[in-house]
């Protein structure tokens, strides 16, 4: 089973995708760390990845395309968590086009749809939190950088969900409950599919 996770940043995808590897066995294809993986891999996909992020530039679709489809090939059973991709409709053309080359298909874009407000009242006190702890507090994690990092979601990543809802493969939960009632719900729409 291939799913994408929607959502704007702090809606908890990521916490939800690691609930996923662990009791579905299913690959968490994250851009960021295959990024990072990459630039220290030696290969020549790496060396390319290295080369445009020492210049301070943004890696293209294609090379993300590239290292996505490295990970399909080395594919286990349990399928794929697409996390961070798409960002843009052309994107999401590139991955449907990647998996019909690979015999795949993506099974749903799982939207985690917050409030806000409330995401922003989330973040702040999970860094709070953070703190208080003795923790690691993201740099990202303020007020400011939220609200920034919000608007390029709906700029460029919400289209997403009007994309997958016309393809019929959307489905909605609520982000902001509880951790294991968000769990719930993701389990419930995976068994239905």
């Amino acid at each position: 089973m291939n799913i994408i996770l929607l959502g704007p940043p702090g809606a908890g995808k990521g916490t939800q995708a690691q609930r996923l590897v662990d009791e579905r066995d299913m690959v968490q294809l994250s851009t960021g760390d295959m990024l990072r993986e990459a630039r220290t891999s030696g290969t020549e996909m790496g060396q390319k990845v290295a080369a445009i992020m020492d210049a301070g530039e943004l890696v293209t679709d294609e090379i993300v395309i590239g290292l996505i489809e490295e990970k399909l090939q080395s594919a286990n059973g349990g399928g794929f968590i697409f996390d961070g991709f798409p960002r843009t409709l052309a994107q999401a053309d590139a991955l449907d086009a990647l998996l019909e080359k690979n015999g795949q298909s993506l099974d749903a874009a799982i939207e985690l749809r917050v409030d806000d407000e409330a995401l922003v009242h989330r973040i702040v006190n999970r860094a709070k939190e953070a703190a208080a702890a003795g923790k690691p507090v993201r740099a990202d994690d303020n007020e400011e950088s939220l609200k920034i990092r919000l608007m390029e979601y709906y700029k460029k990543t919400s289209p997403l969900i009007g994309y997958y809802y016309a393809k019929r493969q959307h489905h909605g939960i609520d982000g902001l409950a509880e951790i294991e009632a968000v769990a719930g719900e993701l389990k419930k729409t995976l068994d239905s599919l």
